[in-house]
């Protein structure tokens, strides 16, 4: 038998919940989705065919319902890889920790998780209100270097090509590479770009923005925008990606990672109208998932 999980390590509330979620196993679905913002939560679950149980705690909304047959949760993140930390450790303890025992299961449940989030372009040709599939989730923020984990070949050789053209400062990252769940990918291919996605620890400095801070980093967005590794290119950068791919890893899930593309950094451009391209992105995606 496993090792009893401490309550100062998996903190459940009165309900019987995990603390920041405030979800207990029975209220969670085994496909679920992931938004940023806690109001989108409603615009995600209003195109549910019957909504089962709704859950709130901080920035955490969860919704759990029925597209057709799929049932379906709907999650938000808040903002950052620190966040992240915080819902993928809970979201794989719902389903493969008794909550009873505070021992691990001895068949694990493997979770598909898909975030659909906003991002801004590193590439001219990725349009603005676009969709984009990240193939891969790379990381300029610290949070998987806390944990164990194995990279494939491919991920290696990508990953030291990027190290080789994108030069950090000592002490700034240490970047990670994730690859995304190939059999969640293949299936968002028809009207979606594909790219690398690279998830920054900030929304200014870290993503090249300069207002009264000055940057260690000018030429980041060009050093972005011109990497290349055989037929690897970075078509978008966000603040979440790198560790969903990464936990997913760690913890035996299938990730994938959509975004809506509110800017084009390169040609300087805003979306018009950001909430229909997220709009969009949704019901697109939805009608992908409810055949999964």
């Amino acid at each position: 038998m496993s090792q009893r999980i401490p309550e100062s390590e998996m903190i459940l509330n009165s309900r019987g919940a995990v603390y920041h979620l405030d979800v207990r196993p029975e209220e969670l679905a085994d496909t679920i989705i992931t938004v940023g913002d806690p109001d989108r939560v409603p615009e995600v679950s209003k195109h549910f065919n019957r909504l089962e149980s709704t859950h709130q705690h901080r920035e955490f909304v969860t919704h759990t319902g029925y597209i057709g047959k799929k049932r379906v949760s709907v999650v938000s993140t808040g903002i950052g890889t620190d966040n992240i930390d915080i819902v993928l450790n809970e979201l794989d303890a719902l389903v493969n920790i008794d909550f009873t025992s505070r021992t691990i299961k001895p068949a694990l449940t493997r979770l598909q998780i898909i975030r659909l989030g906003t991002s801004g372009a590193l590439q001219e040709h990725v349009p603005v209100d676009g969709f984009v599939v990240s193939s891969h989730g790379l990381g300029l923020d610290n949070l998987m270097p806390w944990y164990l984990f194995e990279n494939t070949s491919d991920e290696k050789s990508l990953l030291a090509a990027f190290r080789e053209q994108v030069r950090l400062l000592p002490g700034t990252a240490s970047p990670s590479l994730f690859s995304a769940a190939q059999n969640l990918a293949t299936q968002f291919t028809n009207g979606f770009h594909t790219g690398i996605t690279v998830t920054c620890p900030g929304f200014y400095a870290p993503q090249g923005r300069a207002l009264r801070g000055p940057l260690s980093h000018p030429l980041l967005l060009e050093q972005l925008t011109g990497f290349h590794h055989d037929t690897h290119y970075i078509s978008n950068f966000e603040m979440e990606t790198s560790g969903i791919y990464g936990l997913g890893r760690v913890l035996g899930h299938e990730c994938l990672s959509i975004s809506a593309i509110v800017a084009n950094r390169v040609r300087q451009e805003f979306s018009k109208d950001g909430a229909k391209a997220v709009d969009n992105l949704i019901r697109t995606s939805l009608e992908i998932i409810e055949k999964l």
